[in-house]
């Protein structure tokens, strides 16, 4: 039976996750913000319509500062994965994957869900979806 205080055990678990997450290279392939900001805009592609997502959206979802965001977006236009796009009056500046070039982050994406099926293999499906659950409740506590 563990004898720390629960959040010093709290503490001690997600260094250990992070760790092991960071030490398997989730993101092998892509620089770890580059595959997020990619994440979030193929994720806005694949629910259809013109795929546009905002900048300030990458910005509240990652909780990068904008001058990172804007740095990685940059990286990621240059390597032509994704296209800058002006919104309706310029202060609003929008991104969309570019399809024809989806195959890296393809790679880089199927490398993170081989990862994530191997976690359900250890923890089970039950605790994976209460470790969803509880990830989300965390992250929408974090936004408020």
């Amino acid at each position: 039976m563990n004898k720390q205080p629960l959040d010093e055990q709290i503490i001690t678990a997600w260094v250990q996750l992070t760790g092991i997450l960071k030490n398997t290279r989730i993101t092998k392939g892509l620089v770890y913000n580059e595959a997020i900001v990619m994440l979030i805009a193929y994720n806005r592609y694949r629910e259809g319509g013109d795929g546009l997502v905002s900048f300030k959206e990458i910005v509240s979802r990652t909780r990068m500062l904008k001058s990172l965001v804007n740095r990685t977006i940059d990286a990621l236009v240059e390597k032509k994965m994704l296209e800058r796009c002006d919104g309706a009056d310029k202060r609003t500046t929008f991104v969309r994957v570019i399809p024809e070039n989806l195959t890296d982050f393809l790679a880089v994406h199927e490398n993170s869900l081989a990862l994530a099926a191997k976690l359900i293999g250890i923890i089970g499906e039950e605790d994976a979806e209460a470790f969803v659950r509880i990830s989300e409740k965390i992250a929408s506590a974090a936004q408020d």
